[in-house]
Formats: C-alpha cells, structure tokens, sequence
C-alpha cells in the first residue's frame, strides 16, 4: 500500500471514528426528544457538562478507565465501540469505493444503519424519522448507482416488504412495522436481489440470536426482541459481499 493510500485510509477512519461520536449523541437523545444539534453534552448519571477533554472519541473513555471524570460513575463501552465501529465503516467504504461519492453514499447508509440499529435494541422501535432519510438516500443513489436498473428497485420495495406485511397480518407481531418499512426501502436502494440476500442474512443472524436467548431461557417463545438490528447487519453485508456470494452461488447452481 502506497503512502497516499495508508494517508487516505487513516483519515476515513478518523472521520469514521468523529462522525460516529456524534451518533452517540443522537442515539442518546433521539428517542427521549431531546435536541441533538445544540446543546453540550453531558454525563449521564450526574448530569455535569462534559469539556473537551472528556470526548475525545475512544482516548477520553480509555483515559477516565471506564468512569465519569465527575461523579465517577461507570461507563459502559459502548459509546467506544460505536466509535471503533465508525472507523471500520469508514475503512470498509474506503476500501471497496476509494475515494468516491459512492464510498460517501454508502457510508450515510452505514452510519444510518448503525444508528437504527442501536435505537432498535434500546427502544424496540424503528423511527419514521430514519425510515425517510433512508428513502431519501435510496432516491439520491439511484443517479449514482446505476448499475441497479430502476425496475430491479422497485421490484426490490415490494419483493420482501410485501411477504412481511402478509406474515404479519396472518401471524400477530411476526414482524414490527418499522421492520417491514425498513426492508421495503432497503429493497428500493439494494434492488430485489441484494434485498432478499440481506433479509435472509438477517433472519439467520436473528434467529440464531433467537436461539441463544431460548437456550440460556432469557426469553420464552412469545417473548420478543429487537430484530432489526439484524436486518440491518444483513444489509451492510449485502452491500459489501452480496454480489460476489450471488455470482458463487449461481455459477456453482448452474
């Protein structure tokens, strides 16, 4: 790897890591209302204003061993795992498109998955709010993208939205309706085929998940848990290895 390369790749992920503090905050804030633009950042056991030395991503929290610099309370890591994570979506996006408004497309998609993701797991809710940015984002990479043919998109809203709805109006609480809105706008950006990829991924990861919960009797069989986070993972590994499974699985099919 070339020096301008290990350059390029170091500062997305540090623009990964910083964008993905910032989404802390709105996944703190978002599904209590709280206003995520403006206003300083806080602890939240004591409630004392963070200064800048506080949050630094990943460093701040190494530093403080975990705690409030304040009031001393724990930290959980989560808040740096999200941030490492921002740094690895931005390397991913870095290393499959370069330097490209691709990369920067699908790393608005990451970042947008990620943070449903964790609302999801919190709250067990997919918000409208997210759900349209999503949209938007789709609409934005149909002129970018254009490898997916328009008909393939929207073959794609419908292709497992549709059997979701259906599952769901047979079956009481099959699937959330932020679930199915979700995958009926993934199908719009990924196209039919990538979409049913990514649902399939995610309903194997989730019922894997499933499983465990049962096993270690966490939930019972009418309980329920967030599956979203699921699908969204299986969107993201769509995006980066959907093509190249599908092209492996077909040539060995036929």
């Amino acid at each position: 790897m070339q020096v301008e390369e290990q350059f390029s790749l170091l500062l997305w992920c540090i623009m990964g890591v910083c964008i993905f503090s910032f989404l802390n905050v709105v996944i703190y804030r978002v599904p209590r209302k709280l206003d995520f633009v403006s206003g300083r950042s806080q602890c939240p056991s004591c409630g004392h204003m963070l200064g800048a030395k506080d949050l630094v991503p990943v460093f701040s929290w190494i530093f403080l061993g975990g705690k409030c610099r304040y009031c001393k309370s724990k930290i959980g890591p989560r808040y740096s795992i999200i941030e490492i994570w921002g740094g690895i979506c931005g390397a991913i996006c870095w290393y499959f498109w370069g330097n490209s408004i691709e990369a920067v497309l699908y790393f608005c998609i990451f970042s947008l998955l990620t943070v449903i993701s964790c609302v999801d797991w919190d709250t067990m809710l997919i918000l409208n709010g997210f759900v349209i940015v999503f949209f938007i984002l789709a609409i934005v990479s149909c002129f970018f993208m254009k490898e997916i043919s328009l008909l393939e998109r929207i073959i794609g809203f419908f292709s497992i939205s549709v059997p979701m709805l259906l599952l769901t109006v047979a079956i009481s609480g099959a699937f959330g309706g932020g679930d199915i809105k979700l995958m009926a706008v993934a199908g719009l950006f990924l196209g039919w085929k990538l979409c049913v990829l990514s649902f399939f991924i995610g309903v194997i990861l989730g019922g894997g998940y499933g499983a465990y919960l049962l096993l270690v009797k966490k939930k019972g069989r009418k309980d329920h848990f967030p599956f979203g986070p699921f699908l969204c993972l299986g969107i993201m590994i769509a995006v980066c290895f959907g093509n190249d499974f599908l092209e492996w699985y077909f040539q060995g099919l036929f």
